[in-house]
């Protein structure tokens, strides 16, 4: 199934802009003339890295000129604008004017223009593809219908904030021990290259005799790897762009998101974190009174992991054909028995909403909990390896030292 956005001319005379999904452009067109409109122009939505139509997976702030800060603070402004009772149309000339960024200058020029020729906010942003999330088109929709664009454009900012919190908990937990493996293997690197070719020389100048087994296992790698530092490091580069071209495939993406959930810890948050997406993309949704069904299509979307979001993509057809939601989540074997059984009573109580913040709620401090035991782990067993390596190439050095010493004094 592709998407396709239309400009096409309605029966009163005014010009829309439509978006279609179907198997093929002939399919969409004969969807728009059975719907008594005049096609103007029809184009496929472009495809993202990961083959699915832009704008229905998650959305990269910065991949294409808007930044998610942007984006944000262009929303809370115009929340307010609607709330003192502007019109959107004089609300946007107004942002318009106060917008630095170039790319999404240009961008909010083109959403009025459509305001004015009479089109549905949410689809004046949905044909910009990946520009901006499904999510927030689809929010703004459900808006339009209940005439209120403001309150749902408010659940939407609260839902962007509380994912960015949680991704920079993450980030965050996981910078210092990078930096620490990093400047540790910046020092073993200068010690095997540097430092023990210098004092190899100083032996020899000695005629320290053999050297003790330590000192010549480790001379013996640092000579290998200044020797081949060359070709690790050249290596090492093709491997990272292999490696991302690889990722950027369809088959690629789904193996390799795979592998990192298979990570001791780190896998687990990771999990969490995409579950966590989930069901905070989808109460967003149902929150705003869209359909389940549209809903699940769209939250999948959302899910930053690949393997994750097909699993609960596997969802959406059994929930369409009348299955319960926490049941066929259940069957995804994805979910914590707790996640499910909080979904099953929000089912049976009308209030889905309200269990599907809990179950992201309960996720994010699985996550905490997560974050301050790796912390815990990883930051003295690092120490304690890279101090080990260390103290390993220094006393190899040292040996030998110990050696000549005793020569002289006998």
């Amino acid at each position: 199934m592709a998407t396709y956005t239309s400009r096409i001319g309605t029966a009163d005379g005014a010009v829309a802009v439509r978006t279609i999904e179907a198997p093929d452009e002939e399919t969409a067109r004969s969807e728009v003339s059975r719907q008594g409109g005049r096609i103007f122009s029809i184009k496929a939505a472009k495809q993202d890295t990961r083959g699915a139509p832009r704008g229905l997976r998650s959305y990269v702030p910065g991949s294409r000129g808007v930044k998610l800060g942007e984006f944000i603070v262009f929303n809370q402004e115009l929340v307010a604008l609607l709330r003192a009772g502007l019109p959107i149309v004089s609300g946007f000339e107004i942002l318009i004017e106060r917008q630095e960024n170039a790319r999404f200058k240009k961008i909010l020029v083109d959403v009025r223009e459509q305001l004015i020729s009479g089109v549905a906010m949410s689809d004046a942003f949905l044909s910009h593809g990946d520009q901006f999330p499904r999510l927030y088109a689809t929010s703004l929709k459900a808006g339009e219908r209940s005439g209120e664009v403001a309150a749902v454009l408010k659940r939407f900012l609260a839902y962007q904030k509380i994912l960015g919190s949680v991704k920079r908990k993450v980030t965050g937990a996981l910078v210092y021990p990078a930096v620490l493996i990093g400047l540790s293997a910046v020092l073993i690197l200068v010690l095997m290259t540097y430092v023990i070719p210098k004092f190899t020389e100083l032996y020899a100048g000695f005629q320290a005799g053999e050297l003790p087994l330590l000192t010549r296992v480790v001379v013996g790698t640092a000579n290998f790897m200044k020797e081949y530092v060359g070709y690790w490091a050249t290596g090492l580069v093709l491997a990272i762009f292999l490696l991302r071209r690889f990722t950027r495939t369809e088959r690629g993406a789904l193996i390799w998101d795979s592998v990192k959930l298979k990570f001791p810890i780190v896998g687990g948050i990771l999990h969490q974190f995409a579950l966590s997406q989930f069901a905070r993309a989808l109460a967003t949704l149902v929150g705003a009174g869209t359909p389940l069904v549209p809903a699940l299509e769209i939250s999948s979307g959302s899910i930053a992991n690949r393997r994750i979001s097909d699993a609960v993509t596997s969802v959406v057809p059994r929930v369409r054909e009348g299955a319960e939601l926490w049941r066929s989540l259940e069957n995804t074997e994805q979910f914590t028995s707790l996640a499910v059984e909080m979904i099953k009573v929000g089912e049976a109580t009308g209030a889905l909403e309200e269990m599907l913040t809990n179950v992201a709620e309960f996720y994010d401090e699985s996550i905490d909990a997560a974050l301050q035991k790796l912390i815990t782990l990883i930051e003295p067993v690092i120490l304690i390896v890279m101090g080990g390596v260390i103290a390993t190439i220094l006393l190899s050095i040292y040996l030998p030292m110990f050696t000549i010493l005793s020569n002289i004094k006998t």
